[in-house]
C-alpha cells in the first residue's frame, strides 16, 4: 500500500482532517489546483462565531475554540458581530438576536460604533464582542505543517480522473499517477458527490451554492478597522472591514454546478444596494469582486463519516460556510471515527452528522 488515508480535496477540510489523521496512518492529499484553499477557502469572509449554524454545528463551534485560540499562537483577533434591520425587519432582527444573543442598541449607539450607518433607517440594532477574525492562511498552513511533519504528503496540481475500488482498498489516479489506499476520505469540496460517482457511489445530494463579495474603498474620511462585522438582519446583505477597507456581501445562495466561481454583476448590484440603503456613504466604486462555493447537504449539516454502502469510503462534507470555524472540533471527530476511539465528540455529534441519515 502507497498510504492509508487518501484525503481528496485541500481545502480547509481536507487539510485539517489531514492532519488530525497522520498521526494514525500515511496520509496522502491530493487537490487539483497547484495551491491549498483555492476555492471556497480560499474566499472565506473569515469570521468565528460561536452561535453561528444549527445547534449541532454550534456544539462544533464551542468544541474549537480553545483550538483556534492557541494555534501557532493562536488564529483568532477580536472583530466583534452587529445586526442591524430596517423598521419592516423586526421579526428577522428578534430572531437574529436571541440566537446570536445580541446586546439591544438604539439606532445613535449603532452609528456611534460605525459612523456611516444611517440612524433615520436602522430601526433595530444588536451587537456582541463574541466574533473574531480567523487568520484563515495560518489556520490552513498549520494544518498542512502537522501533514508534513508526519511524513504524509500533499501533492497539489493533481486532479483526480480515476478511483478503482480494490481488495485492499482504493486505487486512485491524479496527475497521472496512481496512489493505493486502505481508506478514501471525500473533501473535495463542491465536487464531493462528483468524487463519490467516480468511486461508484451514488451521490447524496450536496448542492454548491454561490457567495459573491465586493471589496471597496474606505468611507471618505472613515478608518474602519475596528468596526465589527455588520449583518443586515436575517442575512440580506453583510459587510466586514478588511486591511482597512470594507467587504460588502449580498448574502447571495444561488445554486451552482461546482466550477471556478465568480460575482454575478447583476447579483452584487442588488446587494450593494440592500447595504446602501442602511448607510450614509454611497458606493462609488468597487476595487474588485469575487465568489465562491459553499456546499451544503440537503439538511445544511456537515456530513462526516462512513458511507453505510462501503466501510472504505468517508465523508468529510457540506461545510457550507462554517468550514474555517468548525475545522479543528469536525476533523477531530472525523479522526476518533476513523481511528475507531470513543470521545465525547463522537458521543455527541456522531449520529447528527453520519452520511447514513441519507442512504
Amino acid at each position: 500500500m502507497d498510504t492509508d488515508f487518501i484525503v481528496i480535496g485541500g481545502g480547509i477540510a481536507g487539510v485539517s482532517v489531514g492532519a488530525r489523521l497522520a498521526p494514525l496512518g500515511r496520509v496522502t492529499l491530493l487537490e487539483t489546483e497547484k495551491a491549498l484553499g483555492y476555492h471556497a477557502s480560499g474566499r472565506s469572509a473569515a469570521l468565528f462565531d460561536e452561535c453561528l449554524g444549527a445547534p449541532p454545528i454550534v456544539a462544533l463551534n464551542r468544541a474549537g475554540h480553545s483550538y483556534h485560540q492557541t494555534a501557532d499562537g493562536g488564529v483568532l483577533s477580536p472583530r466583534g458581530l452587529m445586526v442591524v434591520g430596517r423598521a419592516e425587519d423586526g421579526a428577522a432582527f428578534e430572531a437574529d438576536r436571541r440566537h446570536m444573543d445580541l446586546r439591544a442598541l438604539t439606532p445613535d449607539e449603532a452609528q456611534e460604533i460605525v459612523p456611516i450607518l444611517d440612524p433615520a433607517r436602522v430601526a433595530f440594532a444588536g451587537i456582541t464582542d463574541r466574533a473574531w477574525d480567523i487568520d484563515t492562511d495560518r489556520l490552513l498552513q498549520g494544518f498542512a505543517r502537522q501533514i508534513r511533519s508526519q511524513g504524509g504528503r500533499i501533492e497539489t496540481g493533481r486532479q483526480v480522473t480515476a478511483i478503482v475500488r480494490v481488495e485492499t482498498g482504493w486505487q486512485v489516479t491524479a496527475g497521472g499517477e496512481t496512489v493505493e489506499g486502505r481508506i478514501l476520505i471525500n473533501a473535495a469540496g463542491a465536487w464531493v458527490d462528483d468524487v463519490a460517482r467516480m468511486a461508484g457511489l451514488a451521490p447524496l445530494g450536496f448542492t454548491p451554492m454561490r457567495r459573491s463579495m465586493a471589496q471597496l474603498p474606505a468611507p471618505a474620511g472613515q478608518d474602519p478597522r475596528r468596526w465589527p462585522m455588520i449583518l443586515g438582519a436575517g442575512e440580506r446583505w453583510y459587510c466586514k472591514p478588511e486591511a482597512g477597507k470594507l467587504l460588502v456581501s449580498p448574502a447571495d445562495e444561488d445554486p451552482m454546478a461546482p466550477h471556478d466561481a465568480f460575482a454575478d454583476d447583476m447579483v452584487l448590484a442588488e446587494g450593494l444596494a440592500r447595504y446602501e440603503e442602511m448607510v450614509t456613504a454611497p458606493v462609488t466604486r468597487v476595487e474588485t469582486s469575487w465568489a465562491g462555493l459553499r456546499t451544503f447537504a440537503p439538511d445544511r449539516l456537515l456530513v462526516i463519516g462512513f458511507d453505510p454502502r462501503d466501510p472504505a469510503f468517508f465523508w468529510h462534507a457540506g461545510q457550507g460556510g462554517v468550514g474555517m470555524q468548525t475545522s479543528p472540533a469536525a476533523s477531530e471527530l472525523a479522526a476518533d471515527i476513523l481511528g475507531g476511539r470513543a470521545s465525547e465528540l463522537r458521543r455527541m455529534l456522531e449520529a447528527s452528522f453520519s452520511p447514513a441519515r441519507f442512504c
